[in-house]
C-alpha cells in the first residue's frame, strides 16, 4: 500500500504560488497579444488550424465547428464556446479594421445579438489572413510541440504586416489590460516603412503619414493631444463620436441622422437609450427614434418636433447617451515573453527586429533549397555530358542500390546526384534537356547569389522588408474611414432649450421624500389627500419649473443638488421618492430644508449657515452650482459634534438674529460675515455658555415678528427691534427672565405674519395650534403667555411655522 504523503505549508504560500502560475500563464498565453504579430494565443492557432486545413481564402467553405474541433483537439485543450466565440469576432466587420475570417450564416450583430451556433455556421481565412501566415513552412519561425507533443505549433505567425496596430486588441489579464485601437492598413504600412528608413524618427515624424486610429465602424476621433501622447507613452485619451447630421423636412420640421457609431458601442442600446430620453421626457423636442439599419448601411433616424432646436438636442445626445464616448489607449503587449506597456515607436521597432527574423529564416532555407537544387542540377548536366557510359554502368549494375554506388565510384558524383541520375525518366534524355538544366542552372546560381547577398547585407534585407510591405499595402488597402478632428469639442448645453418646460409642484417633507406633482394631478385632488408617510409633515412645497433647481441641505451640512426636470412625474396622492434612494446619506442624517433656484448667476444671493454649536457661514449662492451631482456634495464644512441647525438665502445687506437654548439671542449685521468658499467651516457666529446651543437663526428687519417658544409651553410674540444690534461672537441679551426653578429654555423661534400658523411638537407627539395673530407683542423681558399645557403631554420638543389655508 502507497504511502500517503502530506505537506504542511502555509496557506499563504500554496496560494502566493499558484496564483502566481495562474497569473503568468494568462499575461503570456491568454489574454494580452504578441508584439509581433498581434495576435492572442487562442487566435493564432485558429488561424493556423484553418491554414494546416486548407480551409483558406481560395478554397470553400468549411463548417466552423469542425475548424473548432481541429483547434480543441490539436492546439487549445478549452472549451469549444472560447474558441468559437474567438474565431466569430475575427469575422466581426464591426470589431475588426481588416477581417481575419470569411463566414457565411449569421456572425452577430452590431446590435449585440449573438452568432448562430457553430454546426450552422461556415468559415474559411481571409485573404489577409493569409499574409499573416505567409512562407510559415519556410522554417520563418519557431514551433514548438502541442500540449500532448503529436504535432506543432507556432509561437508567433510570420506576418507580413504589422497585425497589433491594424486589427487592435483589448484584453484583461491579471494585474494588466491593454486597449490597442485598429488603424488604417496602408497608413501603419507607411509608419513601418518611415521607420525602417528612419529608426530615429519620432512621433511627430510619424503623425505625419499615421493620423491616428481608424476604427472599422468610422465615427470621428477628436482630440490629436491625446493621440500623440498615446503614441509616446502607450497610454492616452480621446473622444470618439459617431458621425451625425441635420436633415431638413417638411415645414419646419428637421431630424438628426446618425450613419456612423463610436467604435464597441452597441447600436440596438444607444437607439433605446435615446428613445427613453423622448420617454421619461428627459429631453423635449423629439417626436420619434427609428432604425432604419439596413443592408446598405447603419442609419439611425431622430425626428424632431416642430421648432425643436436640432443643434442642441444632437449636442446633448453626445453629452448624455453612448452618441459620444471617451476611449483609452493602454498599448500593453507581450514583447520578449514580458507584458509591456508600449509606444507607437516601440511597437513598430518589435514588428521590423520580427521581419528581419522571418526574413533571414526564410532567406537561409530558400537558399539551402536552392543549393542543394543546383548540387542535383550540376550532376544531371555531367550525367548528360558522358550520357553512353552512365546508361553502360547502369545496365551494368544488379539493382539500383549497386548502381548508385558504381556511378559514384566511377564518375565521382555524389549520393544526391547518383539518387537523382538513377531516378531520371528516360524522356529526359533528349537533347532539349540539357538547355533547360542549362538555364536552370544559371537562374539557380542568380537566386543564391540575391539570398547571399540578402543574408549578408541588412540594407537589402530591410529592402525585401520594405518590398513585402509595400505589396501588402497595393493589395488590400482601402479608404479611411475615422475622420480625426484636431480638438476636442467642449459640449455646451443650453438646458432651456433641451427641457420641456412646464409648470409644476415640487413637494419635500421633513421624512425626506421628495416628488414633482403636475397640475393637472394636484387639481383633480383638488389640493387634497397629499401623499405622505404618517406622522411625517411638509417641510416646504415650490410652485416652479422644470428648469430650476432645487438644492435639499442635511444637518451633516451636506447638499443634494436636484434638477427639477430629472425628477420624475408623481401624482399628487401618492407617496414622493425617498432622498436616500437617489444619493447615499447618512443613517443619521435628516434633510433641514430645500431652497428653489431659477438662476445661479444671480448677483448678491447668498446662503448663511447656522450650526448648533454657533458656527456661521455665508457662501454666495452660484458657488453651488455643479455639473456632477450622483452623490450628495459638501455644503459646510462640520466639526465633530456640531451640526447645521438653519440654511437662509440672504442679499447680503440683512440683519441676522441667532437664538439659544438658554434664551441668549444676539443680533448683528450680515455685513460683518466675509463670503468664503463652499467647503470651509466658516466662523464663530455666538459666544455660548458651557451647555447652551444655538436652536435658531433667522434673517429679519425691525418690523418683523418673532414668536418664541419654550420646552415649558410659554410663547412669546416680539418685535425683532426688542432684541439690540450688537456685534458678531458676543453672548447676546436674555430674552426670558431668570428663574431658578424649571427655567426657561427656548425650543423654538420664527419670523411670522398673520398669514402664518404655528405648530408645537410635544415629548408625547402631542401636537398643539398657536394662531398668532391672536396673541399680544411682548417686551423682551416678559416670560410670554403659557399656551401649552405640559403637564399630561410632556415638554415642547419642536416648533414649525405653516402658511394658513384657505378657508
Amino acid at each position: 500500500m502507497q504511502a500517503e504523503k502530506f505537506h504542511d505549508l502555509p496557506l499563504e504560500d500554496v496560494i502566493g504560488d499558484r496564483f502566481g502560475r495562474y497569473s503568468k500563464y494568462i499575461i503570456q498565453d491568454r489574454a494580452l497579444p504578441d508584439a509581433r504579430d498581434g495576435l492572442k494565443p487562442v487566435q493564432r492557432r485558429i488561424l493556423y488550424s484553418m491554414y494546416v486545413e486548407g480551409n483558406v481564402h481560395d478554397k470553400p467553405f468549411r463548417k466552423a465547428a469542425k475548424t473548432v474541433g481541429n483547434v480543441i483537439g490539436n492546439y487549445h485543450p478549452h472549451g469549444d464556446s472560447s474558441v468559437y466565440e474567438a474565431m466569430v469576432r475575427l469575422s466581426q466587420t464591426w470589431k475588426v479594421r481588416n477581417v481575419l475570417v470569411e463566414m457565411h450564416g449569421n456572425n452577430g450583430s452590431i446590435d449585440g445579438d449573438p452568432a448562430a451556433a457553430m454546426r450552422y455556421t461556415e468559415a474559411r481565412l481571409s485573404p489577409i489572413a493569409s499574409e499573416l501566415l505567409r512562407d510559415i513552412e519556410k522554417n520563418t519561425v519557431e514551433f514548438v510541440p502541442n500540449f500532448d507533443d503529436t504535432s506543432e505549433e507556432p509561437i508567433v505567425l510570420p506576418a507580413s504586416f504589422p497585425n497589433l496596430l491594424v486589427n487592435g486588441s483589448t484584453g484583461i489579464s491579471a494585474g494588466y489590460a491593454t486597449e490597442i485601437p485598429p488603424h488604417h492598413l496602408g497608413e501603419v504600412i507607411d509608419a513601418a516603412i518611415m521607420r525602417i528608413d528612419n529608426a530615429e524618427c519620432t512621433v511627430d515624424d510619424l503623425l505625419q503619414v499615421i493620423s491616428g486610429p481608424d476604427f472599422p465602424t468610422g465615427g470621428i476621433i477628436q482630440g490629436i493631444d491625446g493621440i500623440k501622447r498615446a503614441y509616446e507613452t502607450g497610454r492616452g485619451k480621446i473622444i470618439i463620436r459617431g458621425k451625425a447630421a441635420i436633415e431638413d423636412m417638411r415645414v419646419g420640421r428637421q431630424q438628426i441622422v446618425i450613419t456612423e457609431i463610436p467604435y464597441e458601442v452597441n447600436k440596438a442600446n444607444l437607439v433605446k437609450k435615446i428613445d427613453d430620453l423622448r420617454i421619461e421626457k428627459k429631453l423635449d423636442g423629439i417626436a420619434e427614434v427609428r432604425d432604419e439599419t439596413d443592408r446598405t448601411g447603419l442609419r439611425i433616424v431622430i425626428e424632431l418636433k416642430k421648432d425643436a432646436n436640432a443643434e442642441g438636442i444632437l449636442n446633448y445626445l453626445y453629452k448624455a447617451t453612448d452618441l459620444q464616448i471617451p476611449y483609452n489607449f493602454n498599448m500593453v503587449a507581450i514583447h520578449n515573453r514580458r507584458p509591456k506597456l508600449m509606444s507607437l515607436p516601440q511597437i513598430l521597432d518589435a514588428y521590423i527586429s520580427h521581419q528581419k527574423e522571418v526574413v533571414t529564416n526564410r532567406s537561409e532555407y530558400e537558399l539551402k533549397k536552392a543549393q542543394d537544387r543546383q548540387h542535383i542540377v550540376e550532376g544531371l548536366m555531367k550525367a548528360l555530358s558522358i550520357l553512353d557510359e552512365v546508361i553502360t554502368t547502369i545496365r551494368a549494375s544488379k539493382d539500383k542500390r549497386d548502381a548508385k554506388d558504381n556511378l559514384i565510384a566511377k564518375f565521382a558524383f555524389t549520393e544526391p546526384q547518383a539518387e537523382a541520375i538513377v531516378s531520371l525518366q528516360l524522356y529526359r534524355l533528349t537533347n532539349t534537356d540539357i538547355t533547360a538544366l542549362q538555364k536552370e542552372a544559371e537562374e539557380l546560381n542568380k537566386k543564391i547569389q540575391e539570398l547571399q547577398a540578402i543574408l549578408g547585407s541588412e540594407k537589402k534585407l530591410l529592402q525585401v522588408i520594405k518590398t513585402d510591405l509595400k505589396r501588402v499595402k497595393k493589395t488590400y488597402s482601402d479608404v479611411r474611414r475615422t475622420v480625426v478632428e484636431h480638438e476636442i469639442q467642449d459640449i455646451k448645453i443650453d438646458m432651456e432649450v433641451m427641457i420641456p418646460q412646464e409648470d409644476v409642484i415640487v413637494t419635500v417633507t421633513k421624512e425626506g421624500y421628495v416628488k414633482r406633482t403636475s397640475w393637472r394631478s394636484y387639481n383633480a385632488s383638488n389640493g387634497k389627500d397629499f401623499g405622505m408617510k404618517e406622522g411625517d409633515r411638509l417641510l416646504a412645497r415650490f410652485d416652479i419649473n422644470t428648469t430650476d433647481t432645487l438644492l435639499l441641505f442635511t444637518n451633516k451640512g451636506n447638499y443634494i443638488y436636484l434638477p427639477v426636470y430629472e425628477m420624475p412625474d408623481i401624482r399628487w396622492k401618492d407617496l414622493g421618492q425617498y432622498i436616500a434612494n437617489i444619493v447615499t446619506l447618512d443613517r443619521d442624517e435628516e434633510l433641514l430644508t430645500a431652497i428653489d433656484v431659477k438662476n445661479f448667476e444671480e448677483d448678491n444671493r447668498f446662503l448663511f449657515f447656522v450650526t448648533k454649536n454657533g458656527m456661521i457661514k455665508k457662501t454666495e449662492l452660484k458657488q453651488y452650482k455643479v455639473q456632477r451631482y450622483s452623490r450628495s456634495l459638501v455644503a459646510i464644512n462640520v466639526k465633530g459634534d456640531d451640526e447645521v441647525i438653519d440654511i437662509m438665502t440672504t442679499d447680503g445687506t440683512q440683519d441676522i438674529i441667532l437664538m439659544t437654548h438658554m434664551a441668549y439671542a444676539l443680533r448683528f449685521k450680515e455685513e460683518e460675515v466675509s463670503p468664503i468658499g463652499v467647503r470651509a467651516a466658516g466662523v464663530k457666529g455666538i459666544n455660548l455658555k458651557d451647555g447652551d446651543y444655538v436652536v435658531k437663526g433667522l434673517t429679519v428687519t425691525d418690523a418683523d415678528a418673532l414668536l418664541v417658544v419654550t420646552q415649558r409651553g410659554a410663547v412669546k410674540k416680539m418685535h425683532a427691534k426688542e432684541i439690540d444690534l450688537s456685534n458678531r461672537a458676543k453672548r447676546g441679551h436674555l430674552i426670558f427672565k431668570e428663574v431658578k426653578t424649571n427655567p426657561y429654555r427656548i425650543v423654538g423661534a420664527e419670523a411670522i405674519s398673520e398669514q402664518h400658523i404655528l405648530y408645537a411638537k410635544s415629548e408625547k407627539n402631542a401636537l398643539e395650534v398657536i394662531d398668532p395673530s391672536s396673541l399680544k407683542p411682548r417686551d423682551r423681558y416678559s416670560n410670554g403667555s403659557p399656551l401649552i399645557d405640559t403637564s399630561s403631554s410632556g415638554n415642547v420638543v419642536e416648533v414649525w411655522k405653516e402658511q394658513k389655508t384657505e378657508g
